[in-house]
């Protein structure tokens, strides 16, 4: 079996926070590139209408993703603090119980409420006809088949919060060449394989990652890797590690699910819009696809940051972690500068990928919201890098509450009272979305500078 990496917590912070942090930033990155090309095939093939689908019903699947995913957030600073105190029995027990408590909440709970409630989310949503038929039976593939997907975003966060970026990056490229072709088959069709259009994107999602998940459970039950089976099989979970993983996660779920319900009341208000597709439309491809590029290697930086305060906050060195997390939000600021001038330079290059010619309704509004993101890559980069260090300490609640102030109070808050003073319009939303980042930074910023998070102890019973 692999050894723990004894260099995260020793030597150069620069060189271990780097070392942590390419292979994850690279996975975020390959791995949001599928999104990248289904939306781009989708829109050229379709039209806007798909695009404008897909984003409203992965909104909405989100909310869910990140709710189950907040016990992967527990399990991760589990995983970093013992890792640090080189106690692999319990790195691997808290493994397999979460995956065990995942895999029944999906297959009993999320999948077929998901499934029942797809229309009534969709309705709540206040799209046009034409965009609610397309989301409908997309949302509902996501809901039900999405096990595997859940299954190797756990590995993943568990191997990385481990010390092992590498093997996720190797799988994380096998699912996402996987995703490509499946999806591209699907949507276009080839051979006797029907175009499924959406639809296509959606099967393509969910297949991908399944022989990811096979060969990495046959490796870990092989003793290849960091993580290796625990030393008793149960059907069900121990319930201490469960508390454990709940208390430190759920705050985690709840700000992740304050942040997307935030992104779906918000995707409502565009869509009560004049222009409600073009500016769906727009806010999918430019916010979720390519501000992606920005976010994607951010949580990746972010899952750094918190891996290296796990391990070291374990070995007895929280003041280590501390300069590691300040390494991560530099690192998060210049690579938001790198996009922050692509945005601007060559916005036309990159809206016509996704089928948005020059002149279009949607490309003027897309332009425009482009030149609010440029900016406000630094401001979400930053407050991402740093809640990673306020996570990997356990400190997951002031987080959520930063989550509740500026999703709910400040981003929606602006557009409701825009909404009644009836000057609710695209670039003002934009502006609104900008206003509400810088918020999340300052708010975070201050949260970590006080040094609450160094006083916290995480025990786990046995």
């Amino acid at each position: 079996m692999k050894e723990f990496d004894s260099e995260l917590t020793s030597g150069s912070i620069f060189r271990s926070v780097w070392k942590l942090a390419w292979p994850v930033i690279l996975l975020q990155l390959i791995s949001g590139i599928h999104g990248f090309v289904a939306q781009s095939m989708v829109g050229r093939h379709v039209g806007p209408e798909a695009s404008a689908a897909i984003g409203v019903a992965w909104q909405l699947f989100l909310v869910m993703v990140v709710f189950i995913s907040s016990l992967f957030q527990g399990l991760g600073v589990l995983v970093a603090q013992y890792t640090g105190k080189n106690d692999r029995a319990t790195v691997n027990r808290v493994t397999y119980d979460v995956f065990l408590a995942c895999f029944y909440i999906f297959i009993f709970i999320a999948a077929p409420f998901g499934y029942f409630t797809a229309p009534y989310l969709l309705g709540f949503m206040e799209q046009e006809p034409e965009v609610v038929a397309l989301a409908l039976p997309y949302l509902r593939i996501l809901f039900t088949a999405s096990a595997p997907m859940f299954m190797i975003f756990m590995l993943n966060n568990a191997l990385q919060a481990a010390g092992d970026p590498r093997t996720p990056l190797i799988l994380g490229v096998m699912t996402t060449i996987l995703n490509i072709v499946f999806s591209s088959v699907l949507i276009v069709g080839f051979g006797p394989i029907p175009s499924l259009g959406a639809n296509g994107a959606a099967l393509g999602t969910v297949l991908g990652p399944v022989p990811s998940v096979i060969v990495a459970m046959v490796m870990i039950m092989r003793r290849r890797m960091v993580l290796g089976p625990p030393d008793k099989f149960r059907l069900i979970p121990d319930m201490s590690v469960i508390r454990a993983v709940a208390r430190i996660g759920i705050p985690t779920g709840i700000q992740a699910v304050v942040l997307n319900v935030g992104g779906v009341l918000l995707l409502r208000f565009i869509g009560s819009l004049d222009q409600s597709v073009a500016a769906t439309a727009a806010y999918t491809i430019c916010y979720t696809q390519l501000f992606s590029f920005v976010t994607w290697a951010s949580f990746g930086l972010r899952a750094s940051a918190s891996t290296i305060m796990g391990q070291n906050i374990g070995a007895g060195k929280p003041a280590r972690g501390k300069r590691g997390v300040y390494i991560a939000t530099g690192i998060a600021i210049a690579w938001s500068g790198i996009w922050a001038i692509v945005y601007t330079v060559f916005p036309q290059r990159l809206l016509s990928m996704f089928g948005v010619l020059d002149g279009a309704e949607v490309y003027v509004i897309s332009r425009d919201l482009l030149s609010y993101l440029a900016i406000s890559g630094f401001f979400v980069s930053s407050a991402l890098a740093i809640t990673g260090g306020l996570q990997g300490a356990g400190d997951t609640k002031k987080p959520m509450y930063v989550a509740i102030v500026t999703q709910i109070f400040v981003l929606l808050g602006i557009c409701f009272a825009l909404e009644q003073m009836d000057m609710l319009a695209p670039h003002t939303i934009w502006m609104a979305i900008l206003v509400s980042h810088v918020t999340r930074l300052a708010l975070t910023w201050w949260l970590f500078f006080s040094g609450d998070w160094a006083h916290l102890k995480i025990e786990l019973g046995h």
